[in-house]
């Protein structure tokens, strides 16, 4: 077992350097919120608290320490935001007094998802639990700690900012398993996003350690924070129940973040226009059940969704039925009939004929659409275009405020893919450089937030390029008028000082090695300051001639 007093209570390293670590760069004399347990707290006498590693709605995790087991570990204590605390001085939390109806509820689920968590410690997609306990009147989870990066990162380190259906299906279909056995015991997840799909130095894709489901629900009094783009319309407050359905959205958002680039449009903002569109160079890239089954998992309403895990499974893995029904109705056989039915995803339809001849139509609009150059996928359209017909029939002028796009880290393409804005409003994008936002991130629109337009109104955002740089020309022996022209109309500003003549150079002249700074051939933002070395007028020694004669 290790030194206690000489170890980071960060990553669990011997301090080799004074208070920062060495190892993780962590200061250990931080000071430490008194609300939560103080570093070295020694749980079970054998689990050691570290420090604050996040703050989650339910709970507070921190780094720790397994002195038994010798090695590093994560402490997820139960600890639900705004609803607790401590006392200075003391391990025990103190509920407040509004929420004491309520604490022994989200307790008991809490307790209840990680003693289920532990008892699935040998599914792939799980981080492991090794122990659960209740001490100081809350409940605490011992979580191995695993090197990873969250999915996103993995995606945005990718050269193309995409994977392709080969790559991610040995990534996501083992995850599959693990939702299944959550949901057979009665738990849904909540939060599937590419930021709690974790890879590990293993390889493995792993559900980052979440939250009570309680705290994925807008109705709850548990902290509730969206994901737009992958949090399912019954999540925020509606009429709509969360259910094993939730997960397949949130799931199925990821793969869609995966193979197209760019997250799929808000729930809400995709249930006044459900059209998702993905470029044909993409589209082409995936396989049609894959694009089929998309469809199916992003249903706006869970009523229409896949309802299990193993009918998504049976889609992503391309049975028979499912292939038969993505590719079209082509002398189908009895026994090749999927499992889940079409028609009661989407309104009930006629008969079968019916059906085959939408098909059909569909088919055809497809091949002409690639012909065109342009695919573009409406998961709606794919299994319910009579819906889509009529709405189109009937859809008369609206009004529609103006969200806030320029202050939320959109991409032209995150602008481009989202159906119910392009359908909302006309966007014209154009680029300038900025000193403050990265390049390709939209920082200017011309229509303020929150203002009421009409449909179809034409919206400017402006696109960062960047900082703009540019090269310092070498403008040594130039006069300095001569430079500072030349600098400044590059957008450098300009400034001098004066160095000795020695008689050898002309006045006012730029020195012609090592004059200017930055140097010469640099490349540096426009608006920098150059500094100039300007040879002054020439200096003599020789006192001038009514001092001399005052000095006989």
């Amino acid at each position: 077992m290790k030194d206690l007093d000489n170890l980071c209570v960060n990553c669990f390293e011997e301090l080799t350097e004074g208070a920062v670590c060495a190892q993780c760069g962590y200061d250990n004399d931080s000071a430490t919120d008194f609300i939560y347990l103080s570093p070295k707290t020694v749980l079970q006498d054998k689990y050691v608290v570290g420090a604050v590693s996040g703050v989650e709605s339910d709970s507070v995790s921190y780094s720790g320490y397994d002195k038994q087991l010798d090695k590093r570990i994560i402490i997820r204590e139960f600890f639900p935001k705004g609803m607790v605390s401590r006392l200075e001085g003391s391990s025990e939390i103190h509920v407040r007094q509004k929420y004491i109806g309520v604490i022994d509820k989200y307790k008991k689920e809490f307790l209840n998802l990680w003693t289920t968590l532990e008892k699935m410690h040998s599914l792939s997609a799980v981080t492991p639990v090794y122990d659960v306990f209740e001490d100081n009147s809350t409940v605490y989870a011992v979580i191995e700690y695993m090197e990873q990066i969250p999915l996103r990162e993995y995606l945005l380190r990718n050269e193309e900012g995409f994977i392709l259906w080969d790559t991610a299906r040995l990534m996501f279909m083992p995850v599959l398993t693990t939702i299944e056995a959550l949901h057979n015991n009665g738990i849904v997840h909540g939060s599937i996003t590419p930021d709690n799909l974790v890879l590990c130095r293993d390889g493995k894709v792993r559900l980052k350690p979440f939250c009570i489901q309680d705290s994925a629900d807008m109705s709850s009094e548990l902290e509730f924070v969206s994901n737009d783009g992958y949090t399912a319309l019954e999540q925020y407050n509606n009429n709509h129940k969360i259910c094993p359905a939730t997960d397949i959205y949130g799931f199925t958002a990821c793969i869609y973040r995966a193979l197209v680039g760019t997250n799929p449009p808000a729930a809400t903002a995709r249930e006044t226009n459900d059209k998702l569109m993905i470029p044909n160079s993409i589209a082409e890239t995936i396989p049609i059940h894959v694009i089929k089954a998309m469809g199916n998992g992003l249903q706006i309403y869970p009523e229409k969704r896949i309802k299990n895990i193993s009918d998504f499974r049976e889609y992503l893995d391309a049975a028979p039925s499912v292939r038969a029904q993505a590719t079209g109705p082509s002398q189908q056989k009895a026994e090749d009939t999927p499992k889940y039915d079409y028609a009661k995803l989407a309104e009930p339809e006629k008969n079968n004929k019916g059906s085959r001849i939408v098909i059909i139509i569909l088919s055809v609009l497809i091949v002409l659409a690639i012909a065109a150059g342009i695919y573009v996928v409406k998961f709606t359209d794919l299994l319910n275009p009579q819906e889509e017909t009529t709405a189109q029939v009937t859809q008369q002028l609206q009004s529609f405020k103006v969200p806030n796009f320029a202050n939320n880290g959109y991409t032209q393409s995150d602008i481009e893919n989202n159906g119910a804005w392009n359908q909302q409003f006309k966007f014209t994008f154009n680029a300038d450089y900025s000193t403050d936002v990265e390049e390709g991130i939209i920082f200017k629109q011309n229509i303020e937030p929150g203002e009421t337009v009409s449909e179809g109104t034409e919206i400017v955002l402006t696109v960062s390029k960047g900082i703009q740089t540019q090269e310092i020309p070498d403008v040594g022996n130039l006069t300095v008028e001569d430079a500072t022209k030349d600098l400044e109309a590059l957008g450098f500003k300009v400034s001098t000082v004066e160095i000795y003549n020695d008689g050898s150079h002309t006045p006012n002249t730029v020195k012609s090695t090592n004059g200017i700074a930055p140097a010469a051939g640099t490349v540096v933002a426009v608006g920098e300051e150059v500094i100039l070395q300007v040879y002054g007028e020439v200096q003599t020694t020789t006192a001038p001639a009514t001092e001399a004669q005052s000095n006989p």
